[in-house]
């Protein structure tokens, strides 16, 4: 049965922005950042408190923590692989925080050099640190509908990292297609698998449309209850660690298919096209967006 309500979590200031070549201006992240809350999103992934060595599109964290403007009401969230990560979103006053591992023994390695076990082990400190300051957090599960080395990964094993996350005390789940790959029927035959262990209001869903896939395999989860999708304006994204894995589904394209659905999601679609032409041209490339370059042709 179709949600009434749906709840979208923005991730382009952090997974939208990790990908791209170039290094980004403080004021640019503050001010898609603004204008994401201003269109009416309620959750947003502002940062991700690791190695500019790694990832400098991500450089000035803290800066960002410190200069955002902050609304009411508006959940900000980053990114704290590890307990130094952790400390950082504790003094930036942060409410939210996720961590991240995957369903695929192989991803796990080349992404953070450590099995799925280990990687889990070193989330223990960060999620007991955030428990002694009231911050949520939220797990991460990449390749859950294929590996760009290990191919197909069972609906299981993602159920059963899943199940993980949640006993080490992650308050939400969410469901990542890393390279895109997955189908309609592989996306609900693996999300029916987490709702064995996992209520489904706990579980999201965050999937790449590389193959253009997205929508059809949200739509196909939602048909079963969820309620919980990430999603990056202009379709901004990828994975620095998966080769050809292009945007996170587009935000706007999400909103329009709920619109036309009459699920309720609390957005402003004409603000979010504005934020996905003005990001795509600062960032000086192709708004990924369909419907934006559909109303975009037709003005």
């Amino acid at each position: 049965m179709l949600p009434k309500k749906v709840k979208i979590v923005e991730v382009s200031p952090r997974d939208g922005l990790q990908n791209e070549k170039q290094v980004i201006e403080l004021s640019t992240k503050l001010e898609l950042i603004q204008r994401l809350q201003d269109s009416g999103l309620k959750n947003i992934e502002i940062t991700g408190f690791v190695s500019p060595k790694w990832i400098p599109q991500l450089a000035e964290s803290e800066q960002l923590c410190q200069k955002l403007q902050r609304h009411t009401g508006i959940n900000y969230s980053a990114l704290t692989p590890n307990l130094k990560g952790m400390e950082k979103a504790v003094a930036a006053g942060l409410q939210e925080v996720a961590v991240f591992t995957a369903a695929s023994e192989s991803f796990t390695k080349k992404n953070i050099n450590c099995s799925i076990e280990e990687s889990l082990q070193r989330f223990v400190p960060v999620i007991e640190l955030a428990k002694q300051h009231d911050i949520k957090v939220r797990g991460y599960v990449s390749c859950v509908l294929g590996c760009p080395y290990e191919g197909e990964i069972s609906a299981d094993k993602v159920a059963e990292v899943t199940e993980k996350l949640f006993q080490l005390g992650c308050y939400e789940v969410s469901l990542g297609d890393t390279i895109g790959t997955g189908t309609p029927r592989k996306a609900h035959e693996m999300f029916k698998s987490c709702q064995q262990i996992a209520d489904t209001q706990y579980l999201a869903l965050h999937f790449h449309n590389t193959y253009g896939q997205a929508l059809a395999n949200i739509y196909a989860c939602m048909e079963l209850g969820s309620e919980i999708i990430d999603s990056s304006v202009a379709g901004l994204g990828g994975c620095p660690y998966a080769k050809g894995a292009s945007g996170n589904v587009a935000t706007e394209d999400v909103i329009y298919m709920l619109n036309g659905m009459n699920i309720e999601c609390g957005i402003n679609l004409e603000k979010l096209v504005e934020t996905g032409n003005w990001i795509s041209e600062k960032l000086n490339r192709l708004n990924n967006s369909q419907v934006g370059k559909a109303l975009n042709n037709s003005q």
